[in-house]
C-alpha cells in the first residue's frame, strides 16, 4: 500500500501472494465514515488483471489439491491463531472504512474466525463412506473432491467476517480462491491475504482483486472460475446466479432480508425491548439479519413495545468508532445515508407514523460525517415501500397484527424468507411458529438466530439463490464435489460378460 502525500493510501491487489499495483487507471474512494474524508484510493481491476488472479490460482490449484487434508489444516490453526494475535488491528481497520464500532467490529473478526476452526476439522470432514461387499468381491466408496478456481465476492456491511464464511472453508477443501471485496471497505480483505501467507499459505492459493461491475463479471464468465459464492442485495444476488450459471459454475448468493420479530403478548417486554434495540439499530442496522420488523400482536402489545422503544432510541449513543460509549456509529457512505433517509421521507408520505425521527441528527464535531439517528415507525401495512424493501439503515418498522396467524402470515408472505424470530412464553407458539415459518433461520426469544460456524447459514425465498448454504456442513458440500468408487480386483473376478445392468447377487 502506497500513501501519497495528502496522506489518502492507494491500495494494491494480492496476487501470487504479493501486493501488485492496479493498472487500470480506474479508482474508487474509500472514506472514513465519521468524518466524511476520503482516505484511501483502491484500484478498479481490469478484465485482463482479474484474469491474472485466475491464471494465478488455477497455478496454484494441482499442488495445493495435492496437499494432504491434515496439512491444509495446519495452516488454519496458524492462521487461526493469527487472528487472535491480529483481531485488534482488525477491529480497527473495519471501523475506519465501515464506521461500525470497535466492539462490533471485534466481534464480527471472532465469528470470522470460528469458522476457521471449523476449518481446521477439515480431515474429518472430508472423510467418505465406504462398503464391503456391495455385491460379490465388490466394494464401494465415496469421496470429496476439491472443485478447482473459486471466488468470493462479499459486501461492504462484514469485511472481515463474511469473507472468513468462504475461504476458509474452501481453502480447506482443496481449492484456490479469488477474494472480491466490497470497494467500499477493501483493506480487511487484504490484510487478511497477508496473514494467511504468514501462516504458510502458498502464494496464488488466495488472491484478492479489487473492483468493480468489470471485474465481477469477469470472474462469473470465466471458465477458469469453478464456483461462485455472494452474499448482498437481493437484485445483485440473482444477477450473479443468472450470469455464473449460465456458464456453468456452481454458486451460492445469498441476497436481501426484511426480518421479522414477532411479539407475543406473554413476552417479556423489557427483553423485547433489549433485544430490538440491539439487533435493529446495531453497526447502524447495516446487517443482513438486522431486524427491521416488529410484529406486535394486538394494539395493547403494540403500545407497550411503542412507549418502551421511543425513550431507548432517543437517547441512543450515536458517534465515531474511537470514542467511548458509543452504541451506533455513521453508515457507510453519504450515497447511502441519502437512500436511507429517501425511505424515511417515503415512510411518511405512504402514512406510517414517525415515532422517532432520526434525520436530523448531528453528531458534534462530526458535520461531513455520514450520520444518521435512530428511526421508529409505527403502524406501517404491508403495502408500503418501508416494510416491503430492505433499507439496511437504523429504521424499525412496528406492525400491528390482530392475532399470532396474521403475524405469521405476514412472515410468511414477504418475499425475502432471511431470518425470523418470535418471543413469547409460550412453548406452544414457539413450536408452530418454528415449524410453519417459511424462513432459512428462525429465533426463539433470540433476535438475530445467525447459526455457528458448524451449523449453515442461509434464508429462503429470494434471500437465496442456490441449493447450499454459506459455512457448517453445506459450505463442505458447496466447495467439493462427490465422487463414488464401485471396485473389485482380479481374485473376484469370474469368466464371461454381463449384458444387463449390475444387480446385488
Amino acid at each position: 500500500m502506497a500513501s501519497t502525500g495528502s496522506g489518502v493510501r492507494t491500495l494494491h491487489h494480492f496476487i501470487d501472494g504479493k501486493h501488485v499495483a492496479g493498472e487500470s487507471g480506474r479508482f474508487g474512494e474509500v472514506y472514513d465514515p465519521s468524518t466524511g474524508q476520503v482516505t484511501a484510493k483502491v484500484p478498479f481491476a481490469s478484465t485482463q488483471e482479474t484474469r491474472r488472479a485466475i491464471e494465478s490460482a488455477a497455478r496454484a490449484f494441482p499442488g495445493w489439491a495435492a496437499t494432504p487434508p491434515a496439512q491444509r489444516a495446519r495452516v488454519m490453526f496458524r492462521f487461526r491463531d493469527l487472528l487472535d494475535a491480529h483481531k485488534s488491528e482488525l477491529a480497527r481497520i473495519v471501523s475506519a472504512e465501515h464506521g461500525k464500532t470497535l466492539e462490533d467490529a471485534a466481534g464480527s473478526v471472532q465469528r470470522g474466525a470460528e469458522v476457521v476452526e471449523f476449518a481446521c476439522g477439515i480431515p474429518q470432514l472430508l472423510k467418505g463412506e465406504f462398503n464391503e461387499q456391495v455385491a460379490s468381491s465388490i466394494d464401494s466408496y465415496n469421496m470429496r473432491q476439491p472443485l478447482g478456481v473459486c471466488a468470493g465476492i462479499t459486501p461492504f456491511n462484514f469485511p472481515a467476517m463474511v469473507p472468513m464464511w468462504m475461504f476458509p472453508v474452501a481453502l480447506a477443501c482443496g481449492n484456490t480462491f479469488i477474494l472480491k471485496p466490497s470497494e467500499k471497505d477493501p483493506s480487511c480483505g487484504l490484510r487478511l491475504a497477508e496473514l494467511l501467507i504468514e501462516a504458510g499459505l502458498p502464494p496464488g492459493v488466495l488472491n484478492v482483486v479489487n473492483g468493480d461491475k468489470e471485474a465481477v463479471d469477469t470472474l462469473l464468465s470465466d471458465p477458469g472460475v469453478a464456483a461462485v459464492s455472494f452474499v448482498g442485495s437481493t437484485p445483485i444476488a440473482e444477477y450473479v446466479y443468472r450470469t455464473a450459471t449460465a456458464n456453468g459454475k456452481r454458486v451460492q448468493a445469498l441476497g436481501g432480508a426484511k426480518n421479522h420479530l414477532v411479539v407475543m403478548p406473554d413476552a417479556d417486554m423489557a427483553q423485547v425491548t433489549d433485544a430490538l434495540m440491539g439487533s435493529a439499530y446495531g453497526s447502524a442496522g447495516e446487517r443482513c439479519m438486522a431486524v427491521s420488523v416488529a410484529v406486535a400482536v394486538g394494539d395493547q402489545t403494540a403500545d407497550t413495545l411503542i412507549g418502551r422503544l421511543k425513550p431507548r432510541i432517543e437517547s441512543l449513543k450515536i458517534g465515531a468508532y474511537d470514542e467511548d460509549g458509543v452504541e451506533m456509529g455513521p453508515l457507510v457512505t453519504r450515497q447511502h445515508l441519502d437512500k436511507v433517509r429517501a425511505y424515511v421521507d417515503a415512510g411518511v408520505s405512504e402514512g406510517a407514523e414517525l415515532v422517532v425521527d432520526g434525520r436530523g441528527h448531528a453528531v458534534a464535531g462530526r458535520n461531513d460525517g455520514f450520520f444518521l439517528g435512530g428511526c421508529l415507525f409505527d403502524r406501517v401495512t404491508p403495502e408500503m415501500s418501508i416494510y416491503k424493501e430492505e433499507i439496511f439503515g437504523p429504521v424499525l418498522s412496528v406492525v400491528r397484527a390482530k392475532d399470532y396467524e396474521a403475524a405469521l402470515g405476514l412472515v410468511n408472505d414477504h418475499e425475502f424468507g432471511n431470518g425470523a424470530a418470535i418471543f413469547t412464553r409460550d412453548g406452544d407458539a414457539a413450536r408452530d411458529f418454528t415449524s410453519r415459518c417459511q424462513i432459512g433461520m428462525v429465533g426463539v426469544n433470540v433476535p438475530i438466530p445467525v447459526p455457528t460456524a458448524y451449523h449453515s447459514f442461509g434464508g429462503w425465498k429470494r434471500s437465496l439463490f442456490g441449493d447450499h448454504h454459506m459455512h457448517g456442513p453445506e459450505g463442505v458440500r458447496f466447495f467439493t464435489r462427490l465422487k463414488t468408487i464401485t471396485a473389485r480386483w482380479p481374485s473376484g473376478i469370474r469368466a464371461g460378460a454381463d449384458f444387463v445392468i449390475p444387480q446385488l447377487r
